[in-house]
């Protein structure tokens, strides 16, 4: 017998992000925590690049931009799942699964290319110091983002619709917390080939190709900094790169984990650890690692308080 109940489905159940009912306390002030840092940090990056002059650099507006898209993708993701932690179920109607895919796979997607620019940034800013501000204009660093925004959007559009024209069936658990494609495709009761091959292409392309250029850009980088005469100029390089290189190891490997898999893969818990891990823990640390800790940003932040002393 099939094992599918052709009864279409107008909502979708989400298996949710914990499993002990008796903490649900504990969950919902965790997932509050995250969701305020995550607003907060990622908000003061934007404004403190935005208001203060010197840090109208390339590689502070791509910084803005990054924090730009972690507020989209934890927002896609952080209310939906707060507010059925509160009223203690786990439900998305179909209409918000669709808008959550497209959110979501469009912030992932531009911050990948994002992270592709930055490591091409970082190479220029270090193999081609004295020619770097003419190479790196405002109009090239406004081309670049406007490319990267544009095929993102492009790409999730695409996605999205093809996976809003499937038939979906009863059951309508999705082994997640959030409509991301994989667990969604799983619960079609129609042909998800086109999905698949759309979805394989595009991790290939954006996942593992921004991944491979990335190290590429960062072979380039460690070459040019072997070069540099001096300990003090080679850890300055080395620390200027580090923390963007570990937001791109934590974020790209398991990007590219979750979306490679074939939708009849058995989706396990640990799937559930690695999206939390993407979806809520990145965009709360990016600002975190790569902005709060630079110490050009925090003295900004000292020079535009309202309420600083002055002589």
């Amino acid at each position: 017998m099939h094992p599918w109940n052709h009864t279409k489905v107008s909502e979708f159940i989400l298996e949710g992000a914990f499993d002990n009912p008796h903490l649900q306390g504990l969950y919902i002030a965790i997932s509050l925590c995250l969701y305020l840092t995550a607003i907060l940090s990622n908000s003061f990056v934007i404004i403190v690049t935005v208001v203060y002059p010197p840090l109208h650099t390339p590689m502070y507006f791509f910084m803005s931009n990054l924090a730009i898209l972690d507020l989209v993708g934890i927002s896609s993701v952080l209310p939906k799942m707060l507010e059925n932690l509160i009223v203690g179920k786990n439900t998305i109607s179909f209409e918000g699964c669709v808008e959550q895919i497209y959110t979501f796979t469009f912030s992932g997607s531009t911050e990948l290319m994002l992270l592709t620019v930055m490591s091409y940034d970082r190479y220029l800013a270090i193999h081609q110091p004295l020619h770097y501000m003419t190479m790196m204009s405002k109009g090239t660093c406004t081309s670049l983002m406007a490319g990267v925004w544009a095929i993102s959007t492009i790409n999730s559009l695409i996605n999205t619709l093809l996976v809003a024209q499937l038939d979906f069936c009863v059951p309508n658990l999705v082994q997640n917390f959030l409509c991301e494609i994989p667990p969604v495709l799983a619960l079609s009761c129609s042909s998800t080939y086109l999905s698949e091959i759309t979805v394989y292409m595009a991790d290939i392309i954006l996942g593992m190709g921004s991944f491979l250029l990335v190290i590429l850009s960062y072979c380039l980088i460690i070459t040019t900094v072997l070069k540099i005469q001096g300990s003090a100029g080679k850890w300055k390089a080395f620390s200027t790169c580090s923390s963007h290189l570990a937001i791109v190891g934590l974020f790209c490997s398991t990007i590219i984990y979750t979306y490679i898999q074939p939708p009849s893969t058995p989706l396990k818990k640990k799937n559930r650890t690695v999206s939390i891990m993407y979806t809520l823990v990145t965009p709360t640390l990016n600002p975190l690692i790569y902005s709060l800790c630079n110490k050009v940003i925090k003295a900004a932040f000292w020079k535009i308080l309202p309420f600083r002393k002055t002589n």
